[in-house]
């Protein structure tokens, strides 16, 4: 669900009525993965009036997909390394 609410943010700001109007879930249920979310850093949001708009952070997810490129580099290089080994 958090990939899925994380989709939705990725149109624009949305406030949690809007969200939720999008995916097939209870507004509270919203709040508690935009919680999560939030924890994490990887969206913000704004008070506008009484509403609370929602966005993604995208400092926080480019560490996060710096992080994920890593990662991947080296597990590609170790099975490269593997593969290029000569069978002993």
């Amino acid at each position: 669900m958090r990939r899925a609410i994380f989709e939705v943010l990725v149109d624009g700001p949305r406030s949690v009525g809007e969200i939720a109007n999008c995916l097939p879930v209870s507004r509270p249920s919203i709040l508690q993965h935009l919680r999560a979310l939030s924890d994490a850093g990887l969206v913000t949001h704004e008070s506008i009036g009484t509403r609370n708009l929602y966005r993604i952070e995208p400092a926080r997810v480019a560490e996060v997909r710096e992080y994920l490129d890593r990662l991947w580099r080296k597990a590609l290089g170790n099975l490269k390394k593997r593969i290029e080994k000569p069978h002993q």
